[in-house]
């Protein structure tokens, strides 16, 4: 079913006030009167839609289906565009609630200015929102320094820092460890890997190093591979 997002102010009563490309969008799919289209709020509210003119009555809300019950915010360094192009497309549509990207000390790509690519990969989310029926779009967004991701990701109820070296912890038993969780934050590396002195500083910031196996996965595999273990353990993927 097509899904669209519009902001809170757009809905008004029993109607919604439909944006020029996504009425072109709807032109293009060419509906049927009796057919019907989401309408989601961005806040996890979804509306049943049928085209009225060029207003879209609403025929149903309810709450949308496709929001974990966890939120896991992914921390990955930069690395080249087409595979943090991957790694927002595809942890959006995994459940990611957000994807900060960050400069660490073996990135062999990283913006100057990251505000153009900021608002490309915002894109790239808000499409693979639509396609895999997010309520929300996931923000997008980059920490100036290694330290500040640091500090964010800490604040998790479970802060997990993703280190090719840890053997210690894996990640499977960090969860089973912990037990339920409302926030999870999971910081992946370069191409290069972490520096042993940023997992040190990690771990100094009380971020759990772990492992989460004994093969070395790619910078745009990582992340995704640990999000899709983290929502599996919350029982948010069957």
């Amino acid at each position: 079913m097509p899904r669209f997002f519009v902001g809170g102010e757009q809905i008004r009563g029993d109607s919604v006030l439909l944006e020029a490309a996504d009425l072109n969008h709807l032109k293009v799919l060419r509906l049927r009167p009796e057919e019907t289209f989401t309408v989601c709020d961005g806040a996890g509210t979804d509306h049943s839609c049928r085209l009225d003119g060029e207003i879209a009555r609403i025929l149903e809300t309810r709450p949308s289906a496709g929001e974990p019950s966890v939120r896991v915010a992914l921390y990955a360094a930069y690395a080249k565009s087409d595979r943090v192009d991957h790694i927002v497309q595809k942890g959006v549509e995994l459940g990611a609630a957000e994807v900060v990207l960050f400069p660490s000390a073996r990135c062999v790509s990283r913006p100057g200015d990251p505000g153009k690519k900021l608002e490309r990969w915002q894109r790239i989310a808000l499409e693979a929102a639509k396609q895999s029926g997010r309520g929300v779009v996931p923000r997008i967004r980059a920490a100036k320094t290694f330290k500040g991701a640091l500090e964010e990701a800490s604040g998790a109820e479970l802060p997990l820092f993703l280190y090719e070296c840890a053997r210690r912890l894996s990640l499977r038993a960090a969860l089973l460890a912990h037990g339920e969780a409302e926030t999870v934050s999971v910081m992946t590396g370069p191409e290069g890997g972490f520096d042993p002195d940023e997992a040190a500083r990690a771990e100094q910031m009380g971020l759990k190093s772990v492992t989460i196996g004994p093969r070395i996965l790619r910078c745009e595999t990582a992340p995704l591979a640990a999000l899709t273990a983290i929502l599996f353990h919350y029982q948010n993927l069957e």
